[in-house]
């Protein structure tokens, strides 16, 4: 299929959602770092998350939702406008995000719609576009945050807060919900938070769940990089290197007070020293096994959380009768590695954190229990929630409406191929800048620069044969064709989306002081991209 099929003509732009008579309302919830491998609706076999299940039970899992830039901020710059990094100004953490440019709720509230976003903003700017903000100050702690709203005056405070984050994000939510809005408009929240995000200190109840379980270990968890490029190799995110006390609460409270601290430590304290005692006499392999239960346990009971958490706002839209008109979507920022390739955290395109979490319920149009294998994107959030509000799409966002996907129609323009890009090296984890596309199939990567250096080295993977991508096939005679095919589209994504040259190999974050600079112009060719 032709590369053209990436995005939506523009014929076709106009609202899905309309038949529905009634504008539906629209409840976006986001969490940070949340992977497949943790949610039991794709993967049973670490965690039960029921209430995300029921949401999949009850509308659609789509299996293939891919993300433009796996890291944060510049994921959450992408919902906000549905156009790549490049174009939104926001191309890794420790940028500022542009407020002042075009985003989906500023086009909302001018149809008329509420807004509001409450949670992880993770953006440095104050949000614009939104009737109500309440959002972490930074990356935001996960005990006793400071948040920042709006005062009496209109401008931006920070306010402090006693208990579990999560919560307390959850808390607010529903508080909106009942008691904030006007019933009488249709509204838009996005209940964003911050776990399961590092360093996975969890709510007091959850402290010691888990503890008598083992957790599978990825088969991948020892892999030793070789079958690929020099920059598997090279990053700094491995279980056993890299990992520090902090992450593995062996030292280290957080924002926590004494009575927290208290609690915190009747549950850890037993386990430190249990650990502490032995480790000496600890084989290499023993120590790496004990850093991944102590590390995926602490990442699962923050997610546990976030489920307690998504139920009660489940069960407040059924009770309140407002479920039926109501869309709730659930999504991530980005996927991420329980061990697999013996890593924790993102940024690559491998599977794993190429992919992220995507289910959506819709009473009385997305089918209960079906499943979507389309290629989708977070570049496409965007352009849903204005097809969803009957709003025009405008024609310089690059992602398109997924709501003829809601309805089980998958357009016969879809696009075949995606395109990624991460740029944040030299950066945390030290993760080379690359791009690629991938069909689904079979994935081409270009890494292009590492620590200041360029590099000119290229990964093919097949997908079917290699799942745990362990074995490049790049130069491979019996993958000539499939090379071949992938690097024209590579070309042609890069050309589709304007995606200038990356000169500039080794900057540091820019604008942490001072107003992000404007987005760069939207490229001049665009006949493709519609």
């Amino acid at each position: 299929m032709a590369l053209a099929s990436l995005c939506l003509p523009k014929s076709m732009l106009r609202s899905a959602a309309a038949d529905q008579g009634q504008q539906p309302n629209i409840v976006f919830i986001f969490t940070d770092d949340h992977c497949t491998q943790a949610l039991s609706a794709y993967d049973p076999t670490r965690i039960t998350t029921p209430n995300m299940d029921r949401i999949a039970r009850e509308g659609m899992r789509f299996d293939r939702c891919y993300v433009t830039n796996g890291i944060c901020g510049p994921s959450r710059a992408v919902i906000q406008t549905g156009k790549y990094s490049h174009l939104n100004g926001f191309i890794r953490n420790g940028n500022r995000f542009n407020g002042d440019q075009q985003t989906f709720p500023k086009l909302l509230q001018k149809a008329g719609y509420q807004t509001a976003v409450i949670g992880k903003w993770h953006l440095a700017t104050t949000p614009q576009g939104y009737d109500y903000f309440d959002v972490l100050k930074g990356q935001g702690p996960y005990y006793n945050p400071p948040m920042i709203t709006a005062g009496a005056d209109g401008k931006p405070v920070t306010r402090p807060h006693t208990g579990y984050t999560t919560r307390i994000i959850t808390e607010k939510t529903l508080d909106w919900l009942k008691n904030d809005r006007d019933p009488k408009r249709p509204f838009m929240v996005m209940y964003q938070h911050k776990a399961p995000h590092r360093n996975w200190r969890p709510e007091p109840k959850y402290l010691n769940w888990l503890d008598d379980v083992n957790i599978p270990e990825p088969e991948t968890l020892w892999d030793d990089y070789q079958g690929r490029t020099q920059a598997a190799a090279a990053q700094q995110m491995t279980v056993r290197d890299h990992l520090n006390a902090n992450d593995l609460k062996l030292t280290g409270y957080g924002n926590m007070n004494a009575e927290q601290k208290k609690v915190w430590d009747a549950a850890y304290g037993p386990k430190n020293e249990a650990y502490l005692a032995a480790k000496d006499s600890m084989t290499e392999e023993e120590v790496i096994k004990w850093k991944y239960q102590r590390y995926v346990k602490d990442y699962l009971r923050c997610v546990k959380s976030v489920d307690d958490g998504i139920g009660e706002v489940l069960d407040y839209l059924d009770e309140s009768g407002l479920a039926e008109n109501t869309i709730v979507i659930y999504s991530s920022d980005q996927g991420w590695y329980l061990g697999e390739h013996g890593w924790y955290d993102k940024r690559w395109m491998y599977e794993e954190s190429l992919r992220t979490p995507l289910l959506v319920r819709w009473p009385g149009v997305v089918a209960p229990g079906s499943i979507n294998k389309d290629i989708v994107s977070n570049l496409d959030f965007a352009e849903t929630f204005l097809d969803l509000a009957s709003v025009e799409v405008p024609a310089d966002m690059q992602g398109r409406s997924l709501v003829s996907l809601f309805k089980g129609k998958t357009p016969a323009d879809w696009r075949s191929v995606f395109y990624y890009h991460y740029y944040e090296n030299p950066g945390a984890h030290n993760v080379a800048r690359h791009y690629g596309v991938t069909d689904g199939k079979h994935k081409l990567i270009r890494y292009y620069a590492l620590q200041g250096k360029k590099l000119d080295d290229w990964e093919l993977f097949d997908l079917d044969k290699d799942p745990n991508e362990l074995q490049s096939v790049y130069g491979s005679s019996d993958y000539k064709q499939v090379q071949a095919k992938l690097a024209k589209q590579l070309v042609d994504a890069q050309k589709q989306f304007g995606v200038p040259e990356d000169t500039d190999i080794a900057p540091k974050p820019r604008n942490r002081k001072r107003p992000a600079a404007k987005p760069a112009a939207k490229p001049a060719a665009k006949s493709a991209a519609k």
